[in-house]
Formats: C-alpha cells, sequence, structure tokens
C-alpha cells in the first residue's frame, strides 16, 4: 500500500472526528446556550463518540455511521447521536460547507467487507 494511500485513509478517520466535534459543538451552542464551551453532556458524547472511533473494529477504512452494519452506540448514545446529526447535518451545509460534502460523499462509499480487513491486518 503507498504512502499516500495510508495518508488518505488516516485523513479520514481524522475528518470523522473533527465532524462529530463540530456537529455537537453546534448542537450545543444553540440547544444548550453554549457559546465557546460545551455543556457535559455534549462533552461526554464526543468523549464517547471518540471512544467509539478509537475502537471502531473498520479503523481507517470505517465507513459512515449511516451506513455501517456494526452499531457500537449503546442505543441511548445513539438516541443523543441521531438527534444531533438531524439538527447539526443541514446547519453543517451553511457552516462547513466542505467538511458537510465530504461526509456525505464518504456515505456514499461501499462499506468494506470486515473479514478481509481483518486477514489484511495479519
Amino acid at each position: 500500500m503507498s504512502s499516500r494511500t495510508i495518508n488518505r485513509k488516516i485523513r479520514r478517520l481524522r475528518m470523522e472526528r473533527k465532524t462529530i466535534r463540530i456537529m455537537i459543538a453546534l448542537y450545543c451552542r444553540d440547544k444548550h446556550g453554549g457559546s465557546n464551551t460545551l455543556c457535559p453532556e455534549c462533552q461526554e458524547l464526543i468523549d464517547y463518540a471518540e471512544l467509539r472511533l478509537d475502537r471502531c473494529p473498520y479503523g481507517n477504512e470505517k465507513p459512515t455511521c449511516a451506513h455501517c452494519p456494526i452499531h457500537c452506540y449503546k442505543p441511548e448514545r445513539r438516541d443523543q447521536i441521531r438527534e444531533v446529526m438531524r439538527y447539526s447535518g443541514p446547519r453543517m451545509l451553511l457552516k462547513h460547507p466542505i467538511l458537510a460534502i465530504r461526509h456525505q460523499l464518504a456515505g456514499r462509499r461501499p462499506v468494506p467487507n470486515l473479514k478481509d480487513l481483518q486477514s489484511e491486518n495479519k
């Protein structure tokens, strides 16, 4: 695998982290009246989402959560993140259009076969 391919995959996961942080920050600011700091509940949600990203079995090949066959969020957290995404998603096009479009494009990528990824990493 070329270094260019590896860098692209690492950037993909970094972009996923950045997207979720920005979406939660938009939600928190508008719904919880936060300014530059997140409320404790939203900070917990970011910490949880980043932990799940770190432990994703797909790693750098991770599909967007909406298209992932593995639901690694606890049901309560999944509901929270779904609410955040419903609210922040449309606003991302205005506030962070490039990030929003990249996320939409990432959602169109096919979900890789997890067994193939695991055998490659051995």
